[in-house]
């Protein structure tokens, strides 16, 4: 709760403050109320021309002031609450990257938190509201309190008969939360679902399949899911709420019958206790309906945002070990093991190899050998179950995460499709560089995608996409070059690593492309001038006509390295290499 408030303290200070003074000031007017009247009554009993005018006058400015306040009040929130909003999906935007890795991405009981609050960052600016409202209705409550206290102390326990509605409503939200997060899997399918359903993405194999009411049907299912132990969870606290107001209605009742017949009160402190009960009620309605929101939006959604700010603290830790300027001896991977967040078997088991600083390296294998799990673990998307990488003899899991992908390029499979215009998706892969026009180019040159610029109607400026104002439609192949092309901006990397970023070119370009790509890269790991950065360039393809042409393969299988070497020494050795690269050289003669 305290983060919560330095968190809007810190976006909008003055804003914070102002509102929460204008909703403290238009409380007071409201709570008076009950004293006004009472005044206006013994006045007109005892014909008292004072009395009436200050009753008179304290109703209109009570009315006046509560509804004056309120809107400006109301007017100063909305206003804080626009801009404070914006600050928290920052902060939360920024949470889940700041995190070195992307487990927390792939672990369900994560993913569940994440979509909770996900759905809730765009309601939790509302906490402040909450939390200025019930300072409000707190002190409308003291008023009221002390307001009956004046006709007798024993009044005050109409505020007990009240309890047990605030413990109905502060742990109502609780319990409904608790279940929606229990079924949250539910939740995320059958938004999934609906995506499916309703985006264009999958919309042409829906079509073809014909599975538009299955899916319908499923997503109906899976809410029905989520929504049936949410219901019953909601009918059984409502009961629970009902008996805990009928508690409050017996005790109104009682007070009222204690002040007029056991004390015998005045018609002006009956008047009173009539006025300040029922009000009592409004108020404790109010309060424990804020603090409702509070234990279901602020409490639940500050929760989980203060989980996410301390993995997040947790993921960063001090990190000694500084990111060499050029790699002089390499990379070794020492005995490694990792298994997949949620999974028993591992990706790689007890891996182990050395690639020498300026080599051009391949990884093959079957699908699920392990070779993208490499990567993914070099790029620091994830840290080794157990055992060591290490870069020139320093643990990579010591080196500042951000640092070190500084010194990382590449381009993958399973690349994202940025819908900007053209030089934008380019320059992305360095993001200092952005603006830079000539760096753009000269990436687009390293990537062989001149031919997609021909093509687009405005080359670089062309808006990318079809959704969007003068936007293009871009086929698959024409977005891989992008893609390779943003993996190309940086101009001296430590490590290039290319996950299988051309499949959907054909053998021949691929070839050359990387032909012409691994000879600039052997020149500069083979350098002497001071710009040599020892670069190691990481190539995954299924295509041999390329793997051939590195200095070292790597050859995996059933998540373990079953053979290292050139590709002359493999060839000789007669192993899994050789027979996987007669078969597919056989299918090309």
């Amino acid at each position: 709760m305290w983060r919560a408030v330095k968190r809007g303290y810190t976006a909008e200070p003055w804003l914070l403050l102002i509102a929460f003074a204008l909703t403290i000031c238009a409380a007071l007017p409201d709570a008076l109320f009950a004293l006004w009247l009472m005044l206006l009554a013994n006045g007109l009993l005892q014909d008292n021309s004072v009395y009436i005018w200050v009753g008179a006058l304290g109703l209109g400015l009570s009315a006046t002031l509560t509804w004056a306040l309120r809107v400006v009040s109301d007017r100063t929130q909305r206003r804080f609450r626009d801009r404070v909003s914006i600050a928290l999906e920052s902060h939360v935007a920024h949470l889940q990257a700041s995190v070195s890795t992307i487990a927390h991405h792939e672990r369900p009981e994560y993913l569940d938190r994440l979509t909770v609050l996900r759905d809730q960052v765009f309601t939790l600016d509302h906490m402040y509201h909450s939390m200025f409202a019930t300072a409000g209705w707190f002190i409308r409550l003291g008023i009221t309190g002390a307001l009956l206290c004046s006709v007798h102390p024993s009044l005050l326990l109409l505020a007990v008969a009240a309890l047990p509605t605030v413990v109905s409503s502060t742990t109502r939200p609780g319990v409904e939360r608790r279940i929606e997060e229990q079924n949250a899997p539910a939740s995320r399918l059958s938004k999934h679902l609906f995506d499916i359903a309703t985006t264009a993405s999958p919309g042409k194999e829906v079509r073809l399949s014909n599975i538009g009411d299955r899916v319908i049907h499923d997503r109906h299912q899976a809410w029905r899911r989520w929504y049936r132990p949410i219901a019953r969870a909601r009918w059984h606290t409502a009961g629970i709420s009902v008996v805990a107001w009928a508690i409050f209605g017996a005790g109104y009742v009682g007070a009222v019958v204690f002040t007029v017949y056991v004390l015998a009160a005045p018609p002006g402190a009956a008047l009173l206790v009539l006025a300040a009960g029922s009000r009592l009620a409004a108020y404790i309605s109010a309060t424990v309906g804020e603090l409702g929101f509070l234990r279901g939006i602020w409490m639940d959604g500050a929760k989980r945002l203060a989980w996410l700010e301390d993995y997040a603290e947790a993921m960063t830790k001090q990190r000694k070990n500084p990111v060499p300027a050029d790699l002089k001896r390499g990379i070794t991977f020492d005995s490694v093991t990792f298994c997949y967040p949620g999974t028993g078997s591992p990706a790689l088991e007890n891996v182990s190899f050395h690639i020498d600083a300026g080599a051009v390296v391949a990884l093959v294998g079957e699908n699920g050998a392990g070779k993208t799990t490499i990567v993914k673990l070099l790029a620091g998307m994830y840290e080794p179950t157990s055992g060591r990488i290490l870069v020139d003899g320093k643990d990579l899991g010591q080196m500042d995460p951000l640092a070190w992908r500084e010194r990382l390029a590449g381009a993958f499979q399973d690349f994202f499709r940025f819908e900007l215009v053209a030089d934008q998706t380019v320059g992305l892969g360095d993001q200092p560089r952005i603006d830079s026009r000539p760096a753009v180019e000269t990436a687009v040159t390293r990537a062989g995608a001149e031919d997609v610029l021909d093509q687009l109607p405005s080359g670089l400026d062309t808006q990318l996409g079809p959704t969007w104002q003068n936007g293009v439609e871009v086929s698959f192949g024409q977005w891989q070059k992008l893609s390779l092309a943003r993996g190309f901006m940086r101009d001296e990397p430590l490590l290039l690593m290319l996950d299988e970023p051309t499949a959907a070119l054909d053998a021949e370009t691929e070839h050359a492309l990387f032909e012409r790509y691994a000879k600039a890269a052997q020149q500069n790991g083979n350098s002497q001038t001071e710009s040599a950065t020892g670069r190691i360039t990481l190539l995954v393809s299924h295509r041999f006509s390329t793997v051939r042409m590195a200095d070292q393969i790597i050859v995996m299988e059933g998540s373990r390295v079953v053979e290292c070497g050139s590709h002359e020494e493999l060839m000789m050795s007669a192993g899994q290499y050789a027979e996987l690269y007669e078969i597919q050289a056989s299918s090309y003669r």
